[in-house]
């Protein structure tokens, strides 16, 4: 019997509208978007093998070989750089990566930039290419928090609408990197199941 091609799907909104695109491809499986905690999917007709994991975890599995291919955000993927192909942007889960702060905020590059994020590699990057000297508060959650607490001068962080900045008090300062879901693939699989996996590109790229 073939081999199934594994892929791994976020959970959550962005997994089902990923999902939904891949149904219209052709490449569909009964079950996935049923009301269940059952995460591993299979249609042997297609070929194909879904399953859940948490967002930021989908590059891992890529990664290590666990899924051939995978959906996950440029963010996760400016962050911890894996070692996979970046195949295609979907073009969904669309946002924005940006360095936010205070409306009167202005940079004195006299002294260090206090910086808030959960994406420490990213804002790294981002300043060390303008030499600018800055210290990073690793943050989980309510980044906003920071600068309203004077904990940090600036934050990185992700966002969509703005909303919560401007309930904030905060507003975008610069874009650091404009954000969306990526299609990736084992570098292996990528190699071993080519047809497969480029059959699949481009009927996802009829859905775009």
């Amino acid at each position: 019997m073939e081999e199934l091609l594994q892929v791994a799907l976020p959970k959550g909104r962005l997994g089902k509208k990923v999902y939904g695109m891949f149904e219209s491809a052709g490449f569909s499986c009964s079950g996935v978007m049923d009301d269940t905690r059952k995460l591993i999917f299979e249609n042997e007709d297609t070929g194909i093998c879904f399953f859940w994991v948490k967002p930021s975890d989908v590059a891992i599995y890529v990664e290590r070989g666990a899924a051939d291919i995978g959906v996950v955000g440029k963010d996760i993927l400016m962050e911890y750089k894996p070692e996979i192909f970046e195949l295609l942007d979907l073009n969904v889960g669309k946002c924005k990566m940006v360095v936010a702060g205070k409306k009167d905020f202005r940079d004195k590059t006299d002294r260090t930039l206090r910086v808030a994020t959960k994406f420490t590699n990213v804002a790294k990057d981002y300043y060390g290419k303008q030499c600018r000297d800055i210290d990073i508060i690793k943050l989980n959650g309510s980044i906003e928090l920071a600068p309203i607490l004077d904990l940090s001068d600036v934050i990185v962080d992700l966002v969509e609408t703005g909303t919560t900045l401007k309930e904030n008090d905060l507003e975008p300062l610069e874009t650091v990197a404009p954000v969306s879901a990526r299609l990736v693939a084992n570098r292996s699989a990528f190699q071993f199941k080519n047809e497969k996996i480029e059959k699949i590109i481009s009927g996802l790229r009829r859905q775009i």
